[in-house]
């Protein structure tokens, strides 16, 4: 099918996509159907706090907890909050408590203009490189959360780690991701939870290993393929530097999309776990006809699987909205929702 529909004009073959999409969308029944009303209910989201001075103090640096408000108003649903979490750790593992005051208020502002947040741990280069260390991190990590957060938000979905991988196998990760869940679920036994696929070039989902018996799972993957495009010029990579400008949207780059998401939401289908695409985006120094193209093809596509999506990012680089202007770059803003205004 996905190479006779790259043959295809593009004028027929939006339409004939979206029916052989929606075809493929999974079914769930009983336990199954919280969890996809949950991720359902994320829609379309967006990466924010990263990289900003608000965790040490600081104000404006460059996010500001009002710019929530222009996130809700463009149509977005849910944000997703980048936390690193070590990096406010003792020699212990405790949590500055100063810090997790900040998080309370982040997740209350959040939660004051009605969007679902998600706290997702984000720090991925030191649990690449240093599997033992971030275990033992990690689960001090959530047990410190799990405990600080039972029964309270509701609505606020932990995301146990952001993509695992590097030197990290996959049964690594699923013997990690299973001892952090089972710590969340002594304190947090309804608390919607996203784990992650390995973060590698091919997203081995059928190997993650989830327990059976847990329906309250959002399973995500992160999406930059082909990463010569999405990465081009991007500074800080000796590869990727020196690349550019590159174009993309051709017909058997679209394919290529649609035969990946495919794969993902067949596994999604015959496992009964709903899908989040937690991360997609193009560097800006890509030609901006091509980024614009990429960006809106990755988001209906997710929408056309029925997943909740969230871009990366905000501000900073990849950014949707420019700090210093206050205001949404448009065209970027309306690739990923055509109806913002």
């Amino acid at each position: 099918m996905i190479a006779i529909l790259a043959r295809w004009p593009n004028a027929f073959k939006l339409p004939l996509l979206a029916a052989v999409l929606a075809a493929w969308v999974p079914c769930a029944s009983g336990a199954e159907q919280g969890a996809f009303r949950d991720a359902a209910g994320l829609r379309r989201g967006i990466n924010v706090l990263g990289y900003d001075g608000i965790w040490e103090g600081g104000q404006n640096a460059p996010f500001r907890l009002e710019n929530l408000t222009a996130i809700q108003k463009a149509g977005f649903s849910h944000v997703r909050i980048n936390f690193f979490g070590f990096k406010y750790m003792d020699s212990e593992n405790v949590l500055d408590e100063a810090v997790l005051r900040r998080l309370d208020t982040v997740i209350e502002e959040v939660l004051a203009r009605k969007l679902v947040p998600i706290l997702d741990e984000h720090d991925t280069n030191f649990c690449q490189r240093y599997i033992s260390a971030c275990g033992e991190k990690l689960k001090s990590f959530w047990k410190q959360i799990a405990s600080r957060y039972a029964g309270k938000y509701p609505a606020l979905i932990f995301e146990i780690l952001n993509e695992p991988g590097g030197h990290m196998t996959s049964a690594e990760w699923n013997a990690l991701l299973n001892e952090c869940l089972g710590i969340i679920r002594v304190t947090n036994p309804e608390r919607t939870v996203i784990v992650a696929v390995l973060n590698t070039d091919d997203a081995p989902i059928g190997e993650l290993v989830l327990p059976a018996g847990d329906r309250k799972l959002i399973v995500t993957f992160h999406y930059y393929a082909p990463i010569r495009f999405t990465h081009q010029g991007a500074p800080w990579s000796r590869t990727f530097s020196t690349i550019g400008p590159l174009e993309w949207g051709t017909a058997e780059d679209e394919a290529r999309v649609v035969a990946d998401f495919t794969r993902i939401n067949l596994w999604s289908q015959r496992e009964k776990r709903p899908i989040y695409l937690g991360e997609f985006g193009v560097y800006e120094r890509a030609p901006s006809a091509s980024r614009l193209r990429y960006l809106s093809f990755v988001a209906r596509n997710a929408d056309r699987f029925g997943w909740a999506w969230a871009y990366w990012q905000f501000d900073h680089d990849f950014a949707a909205f420019d700090s210093a202007r206050q205001a949404w770059n448009q065209d970027v803003l309306h690739a990923l929702i055509p109806s913002a205004h």
